[in-house]
């Protein structure tokens, strides 16, 4: 699975020091209200579509980009529903990122999920009540798409006055 051009040469010259990065999720709906999903190709779990924006991209044109390149689909995003912050995450090349992660509810366009790169072993629809197994962040996001309320979710640890 290839890096993007920009995070390969910061690479060379960081190594696998933790570095902070951009990242967007698509929680994408079809008409009939089921999910988009990937079965990622470096871990073989189920996810919601996502990737790394690139320097001066816009989430939302991430967001369209990441599910054309991964799923062959064009989507429509909707709406911002979760920002939040993923845990350490260590690759098997031991680069470490930690992202801040901007989840969209999306709307299928046009195209036929396929398998469209490398990043994914298989893709396809599931209805929200028969999910495949996922972790629990990949649940929280396909919740927060799901509840509609209009309002992003996103997590407060610290209380200041």
């Amino acid at each position: 699975m290839g890096i993007p051009a920009f995070l390969a040469e910061l690479r060379s010259v960081v190594g696998t020091m933790p570095l902070w990065l951009s990242g967007v999720s698509a929680v994408v709906l079809d008409d009939d209200g089921r999910v988009l999903l990937g079965r990622r190709a470096d871990d073989g779990r189920w996810a919601v579509i996502g990737g790394i924006l690139d320097p001066g991209e816009q989430p939302a044109d991430a967001v369209v980009r990441e599910c054309l390149e991964e799923t062959g689909v064009t989507v429509r995003p909707e709406a911002l529903v979760s920002v939040g912050v993923t845990p350490m995450i260590e690759y098997p090349n031991g680069d470490r990122s930690q992202y801040l992660d901007l989840v969209f509810r999306c709307r299928l366009v046009s195209g036929e999920a396929r398998v469209n790169d490398d990043e994914s072993l298989e893709v396809g629809w599931f209805a929200p009540d028969a999910l495949p197994e996922l972790d629990r962040r990949t649940h929280e996001r396909i919740e927060h798409a799901l509840a509609g309320n209009g309002a992003a979710h996103f997590e407060l640890t610290e209380h200041r006055p």
